[in-house]
Formats: C-alpha cells, structure tokens, sequence
C-alpha cells in the first residue's frame, strides 16, 4: 500500500520523531511512504522508512528533482507549488496528517475529496470534518489505515 505522509515542512523535534517513527513502521510493513519531498514531516517520514529499507516517493512542488531531500527514492518534480498537494493525496491508499499548516490542511481537504482514509497525530481539529481520525501513537496511525484499506 501507498501511504501519504502530510505536515509540516518546519516542525519541533517532537512532530519529527512521530514522523520517522510513522516512516519505521511504513517501511517494516513493507508499505511505500508518498509525501511532498522536502523537509519537517516529509523528510523525517522518509528517513524512518528507509532505515527499515522502504520506498519512498516525494512530490515536489518545484521544478527540480534534486530540491528532493536525501531520503527520497523518486523524485517527481511539478514545478505547481501548493498545486501539487492533491497529487501527494491521490497517490497515497491513505493518508497521515501530523501537524502543518495552511498547506496541511489543504491536503486534509483533498483526502476527504478523494475518499481516502485519514489518521491525524496531532493535526488540525475541525469541527464538522469526520474523515480524520484521531490517533494517540504512530503504531495506532498505521494499525488504522490498514484496517481501512
């Protein structure tokens, strides 16, 4: 399965260590991480999964697949900036949101959009959105999209 990893492109120490945690078990499930391949969440989930030997894919919103980070496997560069956010939730199974912004929330919406299942950790709450569910530790995140998917 193809699981998008969405948040922060800047995050504390904390929302990275969820991050790489969430990449460890992706890549230990033999499941490829999809993000948006560049820093914060997006780096810190690739690294995770590649330390257990995952695939990970990162949707670039610039022109250039070496604005990739180091963790990346395929770089798919769109040169469509925030544009591309629906392409990082299209081409996910499911997705995990854990923390972000603006940017993050966009792509909450397309994952409701596109019917895709949505574990939050420490994400956006919004009042009247029902498709993400909230989870306490990246094991619940991964146990939840499976049962999903």
């Amino acid at each position: 399965m193809r699981v998008s990893v969405i948040g922060g492109g800047t995050v504390d120490d904390a929302a990275a260590e969820l991050a790489r945690e969430v990449g460890e078990l992706l890549g230990k499930r033999g499941h490829t991480v999809v993000c948006g391949g560049l820093g914060g969440v997006m780096e810190a989930a690739c690294e995770g999964a590649k330390r257990e030997d995952g695939e990970t894919i990162g949707i670039l919103p610039t022109e250039r697949r070496a604005d990739a980070n180091e963790f990346v496997d395929t770089a798919i560069a769109t040169g469509l900036g925030h544009g591309r956010n629906h392409l990082v939730v299209l081409n996910g199974d499911a997705v995990f949101a854990i923390d972000g912004g603006s940017g993050t929330l966009s792509e909450i919406g397309f994952a409701g959009v596109y019917d895709r299942p949505i574990a939050g950790l420490g994400t956006h709450r919004i009042d009247g959105l029902d498709h993400v569910e909230e989870v306490g530790t990246p094991p619940e995140a991964v146990d939840y999209v499976e049962s999903k998917v």
